[in-house]
Order: C-alpha cells, then structure tokens, then sequence
C-alpha cells in the first residue's frame, strides 16, 4: 500500500506493505543479545496446583510469564527517566510514533586507551548536511553475530558527548543505535552522553528518545526512511520497542 505522506510542507511516498524490522527478536536462552550483567530472559508457564499453563503440558491454554530487563535484554527505547530523579515514563513522553530519519553507516573511531567511538566528525559526514527528526546509527563490523553477541564486560562503542551536542544542534529528537548504550560501559556513573541528549537536568527535552541494541541487517541501504517506533504502553523509563522502517520512495 503507497501512501503519501505531508510532513513539514513536503510531501514523501512510502510502502507499507514492506516494513523493515530493526529490532532485535527477543527470547530465552543465552544466544540472545545481552548487556548490563542481565540473566538471560526467562519465559515459563503459569503452574497453580495441578494446572501449568501449557498445552503442550496438558494445560488448555498457553499461560507464560516473561521475566526479564529491558535496558539489558534486546531492543529498548528509553525517555529521561532512565537518568532523571524525577519519575518520567516512555509511555508518557513518546507520543508520536512516526518520524523522518535517517540511516548511517559508521565504522567506530579508536581511541589510544582502546575505547571505540561514535564522533562526531564520523556522524556529520554521513549526514551530510541532513537535518532529520531520528538518527539511526549502524557501526561496523556489522553482521547477524550482534543478535546473540553477549556485551558485558567487553567495553561496547559509544558516544562522544560532541556528537551527542552536535545532533541536538540540528535538531534530531530520536537516535537509535545498534550498541548497548550511548555511553561508555564503565564510566563512573556519569552517563555524560544520556545527561547531553537529554539536556538533563536544566533544560530537559522530555519529547526525546533513545533507543539502543536495534540491529540494522547489510542489505538495508543508508539514506532516508519513515521511522515508525513501537513500544509497549510500559509506565517505565523504558519499554522493549520495534522500530520499523519504510523506505521512502
């Protein structure tokens, strides 16, 4: 189905009849993406008595709990919350969920003490001169691997705080990308990216999104996209999320 669409005096086609899923699929068992120290998520049947919640079990329906982080088990979409003393909620503060972005492909800069990043100079060039509502940021060496890779501990690329500066000078409210976090693993509880973005807490953007640990398959090429991001209505800091591109025609 095309659809055209009016957006800041533009008018952009898209098909949405092919969606293109950058989340990373979510279950059991240690082959799937981890970070944070998280336990891998557990989903288990109901059992009261004699009853499990099982069919297969002899239960007459399916009746799981799911156990489980959002921040640390696959892909999330967090709002200022995550670092705010206040209690602020995704639910609350996403509540539009279709966006003009634009992917990037970045291979991390690496630092002398071993740290890879995600600068600026590498964002500006991709963009080139593109000033979109969402950035979706896929780092190299890319491949089906990071939907099982287990992050804890290995010291993740991240962001600078100049880049983070620089995509709110051109005014991107929603940054997705493919790493546990915009910041550095171990940094001391600073989260100096997250307070940046976020502009926490002296001029809090409260519209603003990140969304971490998405995973953007090779065949998807860089260039401009109709983002739709979809969370559970989660009153949290964060929520799992399917972000779902659609290529602009």
């Amino acid at each position: 189905m095309i659809a055209t669409i009016l957006h800041k005096g533009k008018e952009f086609r898209v098909d949405f009849f092919k969606p293109i899923d950058i989340s990373m699929p979510l279950h059991s068992g240690v082959d799937c993406a981890s970070a944070w120290y998280v336990k891998p998520m557990i989903i288990e049947p109901v059992v009261m008595g004699d009853w499990v919640g099982d069919v297969s079990k002899g239960g007459s329906v399916n009746f799981r709990n799911i156990f489980f982080n959002p921040h640390g088990n696959g892909t999330h979409t967090e709002c200022v919350g995550h670092i705010s003393k206040e209690f602020v909620t995704i639910n609350k503060c996403l509540t539009r969920f279709l966006f003009i972005a634009e992917v990037i492909t970045i291979l991390p800069e690496e630092l002398e003490n071993g740290d890879r990043v995600i600068s600026k100079k590498g964002i500006e060039m991709c963009l080139n001169g593109a000033k979109p509502e969402a950035v979706i940021i896929r780092t190299l060496g890319n491949s089906p691997a990071k939907l099982a890779f287990q992050y804890t501990g290995t010291n993740p690329t991240f962001m600078t705080e100049e880049a983070i500066l620089f995509l709110n000078s051109i005014g991107v409210e929603h940054l997705l990308l493919d790493t546990p976090s915009v910041d550095k693993e171990v940094d001391g509880g600073k989260l100096v990216a997250h307070h940046a973005f976020w502009q926490y807490p002296n001029n809090t953007q409260f519209q603003k999104t990140i969304t971490e640990l998405i995973y953007v398959p090779n065949e998807v090429d860089d260039g401009m996209y109709l983002l739709n991001i979809q969370i559970a209505s989660f009153e949290n800091d964060a929520s799992p999320s399917k972000p779902v591109l659609y290529k602009i025609l």
